[in-house]
């Protein structure tokens, strides 16, 4: 395969390739700067969604991440364990609604000095109107993909 993911015959590079492999660029690096304070790039994403949003259903947390709901309810748990979100049942007793934690919101203050010097050296190197660009096409690839 091409770096652009197109493999012999494909007369274009694969956008899910693509897009997988920025994705993980960029993953580590943001990972790398939530490491020495334990956390992964998912977790202050999951954190940051319920900043955000405030209490939420399951669904409306894994709609809102764009995670299916196994992994999201992985990854909750293990929030959970280190008391940084809380799971309530929710109007329905079927429904559980997600919460964020003084706990969880002290972890996501203190996690935004790293995710803003990652962010900022993202904009500088890739270029402000660039990045503007990226996030709306980004936005745009959602809607796309979410319509089959």
């Amino acid at each position: 395969m091409e770096r652009g993911g197109a493999a012999d015959g494909m007369k274009s590079p694969c956008v899910c390739t693509c897009l997988r492999r920025a994705a993980r660029a960029v993953t580590q690096l943001y990972d790398g700067a939530f490491r020495p304070a334990g956390y992964r790039a998912t977790q202050v994403g999951i954190l940051s969604a319920l900043s955000q949003l405030g209490p939420v259903t399951l669904s409306g947390l894994a709609e809102e991440t764009v995670t299916d709901r196994t992994t999201l309810t992985r990854n909750l748990k293990l929030l959970e364990k280190k008391g940084l979100v809380c799971l309530k049942p929710g109007q329905d007793r079927r429904e559980r609604r997600v919460c964020l934690t003084k706990r969880g919101g002290r972890v996501l203050e203190e996690s935004r000095p790293a995710w803003a010097s990652v962010q900022e050296k993202m904009i500088r190197r890739i270029g402000k109107g660039r990045f503007e660009r990226l996030v709306s096409d980004l936005s745009a690839v959602v809607t796309v993909a979410r319509k089959g």
